[in-house]
């Protein structure tokens, strides 16, 4: 097998085994290309991505990592222009089943942007948003557990449990983003996505968000967007480089970092291009 077939085959559930990663793929994708009317973003996109850890999309600017990322809870359905082909299955479930409701998906495929976007509600009512919508308290009693077990889970319940009533964009840019990774939570979902959720934040920010994706890593799927590849190494099992829209390879963190088997991701990684 030539260099340019071994990068374009994506870790296999056997490869993810044997580096001690996961037992079983949690998201699967099988030939994913987007277009957004006549530009193709992404090309023949595979992966399988494991259950309860972190894996890290990474690659230059404009290279497919946060289009993907969008795929897999369908918010490219928001562009009007967006058509995806392909094949993204969670636990054997077609994404892209025209009977599969949406709203339904997104519960159980939590988002977390870029930029911190808490609601301009209470505190309290940022997280309780989502389990209310989707009818998982029964009373005001199990919506309360909910709002503190998410903000404890997100690190943040100590910081803001006699602020419950404030607004929630009164807080820093950090508290922000794990406010709106409470509120992410308190859908109960499967899999949270995170699209460079530091990259608007200070260096200890950073630090607590990361430390809370390798503790949430334990009971959910991470899947996360980032242009820095010392997070990607410090946070992730799994990394997959992107570039030009294709993914040139995908493997535990470790060899992707030392020992990639394209040149592309060796020079990317090394910083001769990106």
């Amino acid at each position: 097998m030539n260099m340019s077939q071994a990068s374009s085959i994506a870790a296999s559930p056997a490869t993810l085994v044997s580096a001690g990663v996961s037992r079983l793929p949690k998201v699967t994708a099988r030939d994913v290309n987007v277009y957004y009317g006549e530009k193709r973003a992404l090309n023949d996109v595979t992966i399988d991505i494991p259950e309860t850890s972190v894996t890290a999309f990474i690659g230059p600017s404009g290279c497919g990592k946060s289009t993907f990322l969008r795929c897999i809870n369908r918010m490219n359905d928001t562009i009007p222009i967006a058509r995806v082909t392909g094949r993204i299955e969670i636990d054997g479930t077609d994404v892209y089943d025209k009977s599969l409701d949406v709203v339904q998906l997104r519960a159980r495929v939590g988002m977390v942007f870029q930029k911190p976007n808490p609601f301009p509600k209470s505190i309290y009512e940022n997280v309780a948003y989502g389990p209310r919508i989707h009818g998982l308290a029964g009373s005001k009693t199990e919506l309360d557990a909910i709002v503190e077990s998410s903000l404890k889970r997100a690190g943040l319940f100590n910081e803001v449990k006699d602020r419950l009533t404030e607004s929630g964009t009164g807080l820093s840019g950090g508290q922000q983003q794990r406010l709106c990774i409470a509120r992410a939570i308190a859908a109960s979902p499967e899999i949270i996505l995170m699209d460079e959720p530091c990259s608007a934040l200070d260096p200890i920010a950073t630090a607590k968000i990361e430390e809370l994706m390798s503790e949430l890593a334990k009971n959910f799927t991470i899947i996360i967007v980032t242009h820095s590849m010392q997070q990607a190494a410090r946070v992730s099992q799994l990394t997959a480089f992107f570039h030009l829209g294709t993914l040139v390879e995908s493997g535990p963190t470790d060899k992707i970092f030392t020992s990639p088997s394209d040149q592309r991701t060796q020079d990317y990684i090394t910083g001769r291009f990106g």
